[in-house]
């Protein structure tokens, strides 16, 4: 699946070399039986004026490979993709949003990484400590639901690959009105769990709660899933599309209200499946892409470095370093020539970046699934649409911006002159979480939750198209 990369040569980076023959992919080498990097791995960022909590999250893929997310809390940054590479006791972590480079070691007991944070002009001392990944409250001890949980196992015979997931039914006979939950970018599991928030599982209680059926699962590769993860946002559709055909095997299932509700990039799965044959009755989209995937990438570098504090005149430099870089990837089919322009306008975009990393960056920016996210325009397909669309996103959103993305995807829809409805939702971040004013408090803390004026929207729209 694709994860976004801002390419403006920006890098963060986590390594120290390791013991010679160590597989790449696998943690400390040492131990017969190496700990997991699977958790949180915070750590005190020194800058002037203060300090920044850093806090980055490492899952491991059934491939043996690790994803990984960056946070900044008080700089309002979440999910920076990162890319992870682990080589005995060391790791290394590349992400293109952020001017920096951090270098440590993995230190025996798999419970430390200790090492430093690197920028232009910049380094200190930083050591990350691990802690385990926090529950999600919801499946902590909890009160049996009103209604039945099923596992629910099928097949995509399109990549011979096997998906797996919960099919959430309202109590009652039925049929009920049914969806297919679609993740966000990147591996995640059938709750869309980010951290300690599972914006996809809080959802499907809702819905369910309120007569309104729910499949959700396994991405490709994670948790009870098999498969490789998907390259691109096409390939995404015929996971979307057996997961309507599941539900069109089951009997509490009312087969003319079957819809897809899709989180970021799954929102645009969503639209996609939409324009098949066979498709969806209807579609959700919470914070879709509206704009091309390449202007998409600049304006996700600026927001991201202006949330960091880059003043203007860095910001437009560093975007017009981007759009030329962005250009050379297009106009240069030849792969390997375009690596090697690529790492070499990353060195002198930025002197800290050594060899390995710039040609490590320039293979993933030159890759099959980023060179499709570039080219890929949303609205192409909008035309084909053949139902109803609910279109949400938040204005807290520094990943999607709400204004500019919303008024793409309705013009384009309007073209289909299918039903459409938008809305914008105040203070809701990407995650759909709400101001966190308006966070409910568990346990005596406050604790993030779905938007819930985004749930009732959702669940009244849809109760609506059941009755047409």
């Amino acid at each position: 699946m694709f994860r976004l990369l801002m390419t403006c040569g920006l890098l963060l980076a986590l390594a120290l070399p390791g013991r010679a023959g160590a597989a790449q992919g696998a943690p400390v080498a040492q131990d017969a039986d190496p700990p997991s990097l699977d958790g949180l791995w915070k750590g005190p960022l020194k800058v002037p004026g203060g300090q920044l909590e850093v806090i980055f999250r490492l899952m491991k893929l059934t491939g043996g490979d690790y994803f990984c997310s960056l946070d900044v809390p008080l700089q309002k940054v979440s999910r920076m993709n990162v890319k992870a590479e682990v080589k005995g006791d060391s790791i290394r972590l590349f992400a293109e949003e952020a001017a920096s480079r951090f270098i440590g070691r993995i230190m025996p007991g798999g419970k430390e990484m200790v090492g430093f944070w690197q920028a232009p002009g910049y380094k200190t001392p930083m050591t990350l400590t691990f802690s385990a990944q926090p529950a999600f409250n919801a499946k902590n001890v909890r009160l049996t639901p009103p209604y039945r949980e099923e596992e629910a196992t099928f097949s995509n015979l399109a990549v011979n690959a096997r998906l797996s997931g919960m099919l959430t039914i309202p109590a009652g006979q039925g049929p009920f009105p049914a969806v297919v939950l679609l993740s966000d970018s990147g591996p995640h599991d059938r709750d869309g769990t980010v951290g300690d928030f599972a914006p996809l599982g809080q959802l499907a209680d809702y819905l369910t709660r309120r007569g309104i059926a729910v499949l959700r699962f396994d991405d490709r590769g994670v948790g009870k899933s098999s498969g490789t993860p998907a390259a691109t946002t096409a390939d995404l559709v015929s996971d979307a599309q057996s997961g309507l055909n599941y539900l069109r095997t089951r009997p509490e299932i009312d087969l003319s209200h079957l819809g897809l509700i899709g989180h970021g990039e799954g929102g645009n799965v969503a639209l996609l499946a939409a324009a098949q044959p066979l498709p969806p009755a209807f579609v959700v989209t919470l914070a879709a892409y509206g704009l091309p995937g390449r202007d998409i990438v600049v304006q996700q570098q600026a927001t991201t470095l202006r949330t960091l504090g880059t003043e203007n005149a860095q910001i437009e430099a560093a975007t017009k370093r981007q759009l030329a870089m962005l250009e050379i990837i297009r106009q240069t089919t030849d792969n390997a020539q375009a690596q090697a322009i690529v790492a070499n306008m990353l060195k002198q975009n930025n002197a800290a970046i050594d060899n390995a990393t710039a040609q490590a960056s320039a293979t993933e920016m030159t890759s099959p699934h980023y060179r499709y996210f570039l080219a890929f325009n949303p609205i192409e397909k909008l035309p084909a649409v053949a139902c109803p669309v609910l279109l949400l996103n938040g204005t807290a959103d520094l990943t999607v911006n709400a204004d500019a993305n919303l008024n793409a995807l309705e013009k384009g829809l309007k073209v289909s002159k299918k039903p459409v409805a938008v809305h914008k939702m105040p203070g809701v971040n990407h995650l759909f979480q709400p101001e966190q004013a308006k966070w409910p408090i568990i346990n005596g803390q406050q604790q993030p939750n779905f938007s819930p004026e985004s749930e009732e929207i959702i669940r009244e729209w849809i109760i609506a198209q059941s009755k047409k």
